[in-house]
């Protein structure tokens, strides 16, 4: 590959792509980063700091609970890399998979709360509660309106991010029991908790119908088990439901990832935030899947988005719906009754021994007030129960789910009042069927064909395999994508989040029984410092988004600690990603863009233009590196010095950081801060949209001012308020980059980022005759990643940059990134994962298709009805009895030397984005608009 770019070493080809002024000498090592040892080493020096967690039967719920992920759904969905490998489903046609799943996952939402939209999950319950917060405020009309009344008894850790998210909004938050609610003109919006952090159930219809009489929005955060039972709360008046789903299934892994649901009425269908799975249909009239409403989403409304989300949790939301496809209605209901009595039972039992609950249970939570509760917690402690202390040490709290039994409450009793006799558990069980103390459910519900057709391991294994094999995912091929990093995620990487204390220990537990992963966050926090330049790390951010969210509020605290609260302008340049303007909005500041030059670098004198105008108010600059043109930028320390000579930070966005591991470091050459996307250069797979962490770096003066939280000391001195709902936000998966690095060590992490380098200026030079390379370094190289300009195919054949996308397909191969940072380009990022033969595979496909461009503008193919505008092909049009196109099938469906075995190919044809926005379906259809009953998924759907 040197030798095609004329190259005598690797190092010539960084002193060619990266400016001098900044490269790190080749023996330069990070000093915090030990060398790299073997899978086996890494893994037996992590089970042993994993092995220093206390794992306890954990009864303190605050919305995390005890679940089990059935042994079908953990072997062939969380194990399994087709669904872990996959990216965003941005090409439909080859995620219908995952989409059948997610549009489950919304069904179920939907089903639950009653409400008719739902997307495909938020990051955690918090921070879906100030999307919920800040949807009611986007849609109310009244200026005057800025008031957010929380219900006194939401979870703490929602209280706090809701603080976090309304301060730079100028939203004031009052929180009163929900009886004390003063209602009128200021307020648009409220939310009350069902059942809350007491653990208490109550009737929310007449709260809620006082809201709604002064134009206010109310959003109710609901556990999903406890929906199970109770009357949908959209049937009771709800705008919006939050949670999360946590307990259907999903390990507490120290906090995370877990998925967050979202469900509001049709009218508030354009402010949702984050993805939502829409039906429509292919240009053969079948039903297909897609992602709608994107109009919504930061990517294309930037600074006018509805949220800065864009990684979510899809893969825990598609593992929720799999757990919901095998317990069925039937069994979910099971499982909730049975919380319930045994709530009931043990609350009851309590009272008997001397420990009266200080209310009757709502659904799983018992609260009991007594002077004996330190020494019961002691005694709980030591058998392996963790409870809740409640009421400033007074008092404490056991929440209940679905691992409970009548013999561990038994145990618990005996614990709690030694020697004390009760009735016993069963009968008190037996006698336990009391109605709740609201509305319940009366209709039937979770209807759909999915709930109920697949009621063996065999038929859900099936099912499982019928839709993974309809996704496009690292095990087909390269994923291409530009500013997505799609490398390996090595499987050794992967293997300690099936271990026990990684999985079970609760984020809110005592740091003595978390000091394993205490002391793998603090050596992660040193190498990802070391690895950037900086002083200090938060990984409490659950998403790219939050870090940007996170770096921003930071350096407003920063400045207001300086008196200098004023500055509020943001500059980000016309080619960053959309969550960057999205993000500065949320933290309350004034976006302004800045000019690239023709050569996609910053325009330097529009950024002089920029800051003379707007010095004294000057707050930061947003800026990606390498650029999102996929070049280094040689002025990005004069860039700096510019900022900082007016008072302002630098944030620098960490998408690209998989080109300066041990090659440059944003601190060296003037950033103040950066986020990192491990789901991006440190191995967290993409999940086909989620989970993600992002995590912030800082310099020194900034480190004071790292997020904190509620429940549990982290962050600075002078910290600003939680941005996840967990203090260390999806903590069992830091434990993926931990390997990653301790495989890796500082010369890997080197070798691999120059790799990365490598095969993108190998791509770039195989394809620079055929489409024209559209940026590139001073030195003529690109970074890892090469924009390849599209746009004279319209003019020469009438073919789009979305024909080609499609033709790819055929070819066997998932797109690159489609007309982002430029209309009408594709931007193809190779990684280092990928060889040379794939690589050449990826060219010599994109050759063919221009090839195929040629023909279409010499007349050879139809200008109007060709391999190009007809992709992508399926094997249904292929095999159909008639063949209705001016070339033949295999050029149709099997272009090149493919070898029809190997090929995944697309499940539907080429999908209509516009019907499926029209007319929004994001739930199952109902059973009887299926035909026959032996098809899996959606494909023989015949309803509109």
């Amino acid at each position: 590959m040197l030798q095609t770019l004329n190259l005598p070493s690797m190092e010539a080809l960084l002193e060619e792509a990266i400016p001098t002024s900044i490269r790190l000498s080749q023996d330069h090592t990070a000093q915090s980063l030990p060398p790299s040892v073997s899978e086996q080493q890494a893994l037996a020096e992590l089970y042993a700091l994993m092995g220093r967690n206390r794992i306890s039967r954990s009864l303190i719920g605050l919305g995390y609970f005890g679940a089990v992920m059935p042994a079908v759904v953990r072997r062939h969905v969380l194990e399994n890399p087709a669904w872990l490998t996959a990216y965003t489903p941005y090409q439909a046609e080859i995620a219908q998979g995952r989409l059948e799943a997610l549009l489950n996952f919304q069904t179920l939402v939907c089903e639950l709360t009653g409400l008719p939209v739902a997307n495909a999950s938020l990051l955690d319950e918090a921070t879906a509660a100030a999307e919920a917060m800040g949807l009611s405020f986007a849609v109310c009309q009244r200026p005057e309106a800025r008031r957010f009344l929380v219900d006194r008894n939401v979870y703490p850790q929602t209280m706090e991010v809701l603080r976090t998210r309304a301060e730079p909004l100028g939203i004031r938050l009052e929180v009163k029991a929900p009886g004390a609610f003063v209602v009128d003109e200021e307020v648009f919006g409220m939310l009350l908790q069902l059942p809350d952090a007491q653990g208490q159930l109550w009737d929310p219809t007449e709260i809620i119908s006082a809201a709604h009489a002064c134009g206010a929005l109310v959003t109710v955060a609901v556990d999903p088990l406890a929906q199970v039972l109770m009357a949908p709360v959209g049937a009771l008046g709800a705008d919006v439901a939050v949670g999360s789903a946590q307990r259907l299934g999903l390990p507490l892994g120290y906090g995370g990832p877990h998925a967050a649901f979202f469900a509001t009425r049709e009218h508030y269908k354009r402010q949702v935030p984050g993805r939502i799975v829409g039906l429509s249909v292919d240009a053969e009239g079948r039903p297909a899947l897609r992602l709608a409403l994107q109009t919504r989403e930061q990517h294309i409304r930037r600074d006018k988005a509805t949220s800065n989300i864009c990684t979510a949790q899809v893969l825990l939301a598609v593992l929720v719906s799999f757990y919901a496809v095998y317990h069925g209605p039937d069994g979910l209901t099971a499982m909730a009754r049975r919380v319930r009595r045994l709530s009931q039972a043990m609350a009851a039992a309590m009272a008997q021994v001397g420990l009266a609950p200080a209310m009757a249970p709502g659904f799983d939570t018992i609260v009991v007030k007594t002077s004996a509760a330190a020494a019961i917690l002691a005694r709980c402690r030591a058998a392996g129960f963790s409870l809740r202390v409640v009421e400033d040490g007074g008092g404490l709290a056991l929440s209940l789910d679905e691992r409970s039994t009548v013999e561990e409450l038994e145990q618990l009793l005996a614990l709690m009042a030694p020697g004390r006799a009760h009735l016993p558990m069963a009968d008190l069980l037996e006698a336990s069927k009391g109605a709740l103390p609201v509305p319940e459910r009366q209709e039937p519900w979770l209807q759909q064909e999915s709930f109920h057709k697949h009621r063996s391991e065999t038929a859900l294994l099936r099912y499982i395999q019928a839709l993974a094999a309809k996704d496009f995912s690292l095990i087909h091929g390269m994923i291409p994508l530009g500013s997505c990093t799609m490398k390996l995620n090595a499987a050794a990487e992967l293997l300690p989040l099936s271990w026990s204390s990684v999985a079970e220990l609760h984020p809110f537990a005592p740091p003595e029984d978390a000091q394993g992963y205490g002391a793998m966050v603090r050596q992660l926090e040193d190498w990802l410092a070391e690895l950037t330049g900086f002083a200090g790390v938060s990984l409490q951010p659950n998403a790219g988004s939050q870090g940007e969210l996170a770096g921003l509020l930071v350096i407003r605290a920063w400045q207001a600690s300086r008196g200098q609260a004023h500055r509020r302008v943001c500059l980000i340049p016309t080619s960053a990603h959309g969550t960057n303007p999205a993000s500065a909005v949320m933290a309350g500041l004034q976006v302004v863009p800045v000019a690239c030059d023709a050569q996609g670098n910053i325009d330097l004198d529009d950024l002089r233009r920029k800051t003379a105008t707007h010095g004294d108010h000057l707050a930061a600059l947003m800026v990606t590196y390498p650029s999102t043109h996929g070049v280094f930028e040689v002025a990005i320390g004069e860039i700096c010095a510019i900022i900082h000579e007016h008072g302002g930070q630098v944030y620098l966005d960490g998408a690209n950081l998989n080109a300066q591991l041990e090659l440059c470091r944003p601190g060296d050459y003037g950033a103040d801060l950066c986020h990192l996307n491990l789901h991006k250069s440190f191995c967290i797979p993409h999940g086909g949209g989620g989970p993600g962490v992002g995590p912030i770096a800082v310099a020194a003066h900034l480190t004071p001012f790292l997020p904190g939280h509620p429940l549990l000391a982290c962050g600075g001195e002078q910290a600003i308020g939680p941005v996840s709902a967990a203090p260390f936000g999806s903590a069992s998966i830091l434990t993926i980059s931990w390997m990653y690095l301790r495989m890796m060590g500082a010369a890997g992490l080197r070798q691999a980022s120059a790799v990365a380098i490598l095969n993108a200026n190998y791509v770039a030079h195989r394809l620079e005759g055929f489409y024209p390379v559209l940026f590139r370094g001073e030195k003529g190289r690109v970074a890892h990643e090469c924009i390849l300009d599209l746009r004279p195919l319209r003019s020469e054949a009438g073919v789009g940059v979305e024909d080609v996308a499609k033709r790819l397909m055929d070819y066997g191969f998932h797109a690159p990134t489609v007309s982002w940072p430029v209309a009408g380009t594709m931007m193809v990022e190779p990684t280092e994962s990928e060889y040379k033969a794939e690589l050449d595979r990826f060219c010599d496909a994109m050759v063919a298709v221009r090839q195929e461009v040629a023909a279409i503008a010499s007349g050879a193919m139809n200008r109007h009805n060709n391999p190009l505008k007809r992709a992508p092909h399926t094997i249904a049009a292929l095999t159909a009895d008639s063949w209705d196109r001016p070339y033949s099938r295999r050029q149709g469906g099997l272009p090149g030397n493919q070898d029809p075995a190997d090929k995944l190919w697309p499940a539907v044809a080429r999908i209509d984005n516009a019907r499926g926005d029209r007319t929004l379906i994001c739930t199952c259809p109902s059973v009887e608009n299926y035909a026959g009953d032996e098809s899996h998924g959606l494909l023989r759907y015949t309803g509109g």
